[in-house]
């Protein structure tokens, strides 16, 4: 990979860490929430994942709207809005299947067991799970800027120019 086209450490902390934030502090409420309902290890996990979920892809979707309105000809509110959903499902499908489906709430499920407590439990579980989450999707989000998605010309044809950071 050409130097231009590399991305360095603080590109993914720009990139993901917002949405990480704002998905830990809901992942941890609808976690604390589901356990003042149950003691279900599992049910606790499923909840806070959802919860994690609402909040990761706010704020990932605005960043990657924000991203596509920043293209050439990009002040059509449905073209980018398709276009968000589009690189949202490029970047992210593959691994929020593996992720939600499997990997999540199962890191959750056994860090609650485990540790005995539903916050250490979330967040160990989280860590875990996270790894994981982000080796596939950081490699979906370089598939998708290697074959021009995250760009446009501005006859809104793909251009080869990955380098657009968010």
């Amino acid at each position: 990979m050409p130097a231009s086209e590399r991305h360095g450490l603080p590109f993914w902390v720009r990139r993901y860490l917002p949405a990480e934030l704002a998905g830990s502090a809901t992942l941890l409420g609808g976690g604390l929430a589901a356990s003042t309902a149950t003691s279900s290890p599992a049910a606790i996990a499923y909840a806070a994942a959802l919860g994690e979920i609402v909040g990761f892809y706010l704020v990932l979707g605005a960043m990657v709207y924000r991203e596509q309105r920043a293209q050439p000809g990009g002040r059509q509110v449905a073209r980018i809005l398709g276009r968000t959903l589009v690189l949202l499902t490029a970047e992210f499908g593959a691994a929020e299947l593996l992720d939600t489906l499997l990997v999540r709430p199962a890191a959750m499920t056994l860090g609650i067991w485990l540790l005995g407590s539903p916050v250490w439990g979330l967040v160990v579980g989280k860590i875990a799970a996270d790894l994981v989450f982000y080796v596939v999707a950081a490699g979906a989000f370089t598939v998708t800027a290697r074959t021009g998605m995250r760009t446009t010309s501005p006859k809104s044809e793909p251009t080869s120019n990955p380098t657009l950071a968010a």
